[in-house]
């Protein structure tokens, strides 16, 4: 087997779940030859893998599909950090993909052994240099069911203030604004962040925009 074709059939028996096959979903086939043809892992650094799968299509075709994984098991998150009083706190953060500047909230990938409340402590405290409180769990979501296997659990985190800012990451301001101006940024479009818009969202869902 080749490189690609050994470092997938570890990642299968690593973690499993990510090479399961429901009934009349799109089967990963799991013949070696397939996989060898189809690449298995095309790339991999320390953030993400890039496989491409051999398939078979629930009209029995058979092809192949690429996707991108997390390197490590464990979940992203992002979080809401609010003052108490309900204020928010964005973040402007420069972001390379779009090569422009977006008002947003902390975010990160997932952590090799810190759970999810750690992870979630950890981004705020290195992005804002705040110290979260209390933590609200607001579920999971999928950033891009379409492309991206990785889950991403989302927070709203009651912080004691602002900090020094992660400058050296890309984050040059913050914003304090009540739930409401939060979300008339939103609905103006001068909130683009997929992120930030659905963890806003989840937050009002669950009453914490009504502080």
């Amino acid at each position: 087997m080749t490189g690609g074709t050994e470092r997938y059939e570890r990642l299968r028996a690593e973690r499993p779940g990510l090479f399961a096959n429901p009934p009349g979903g799109i089967e990963i086939l799991t013949d070696p030859a397939a996989v060898a043809a189809a690449g298995g892992v095309l790339w991999e650094d320390q953030y993400l893998l890039l496989l491409r799968d051999p398939v078979r299509f629930p009209d029995g075709r058979e092809g192949t599909y690429l996707r991108a994984v997390g390197a490590v098991a464990e979940p992203g998150c992002v979080v809401l950090p609010m003052l108490p009083g309900g204020r928010v706190v964005l973040i402007e953060h420069f972001r390379h993909a779009t090569r422009s500047w977006h008002w947003e909230i902390p975010r990160g990938m997932g952590t090799a052994g810190l759970v999810d409340r750690a992870n979630a402590a950890k981004e705020v405290g290195e992005e804002i240099g705040a110290r979260v409180l209390s933590l609200t769990p607001l579920g999971e979501v999928h950033p891009d069911s379409g492309m991206a296997a990785d889950r991403v659990r989302l927070f709203a985190a009651l912080i004691d203030g602002v900090g020094a800012l992660e400058t050296g990451a890309g984050i040059r301001d913050t914003r304090v604004l009540s739930f409401a101006e939060a979300e008339a940024l939103a609905g103006a479009g001068e909130i683009t962040d997929a992120f930030t818009l659905t963890t806003l969202y989840r937050a009002r869902l669950a009453g914490l925009g009504e502080a």
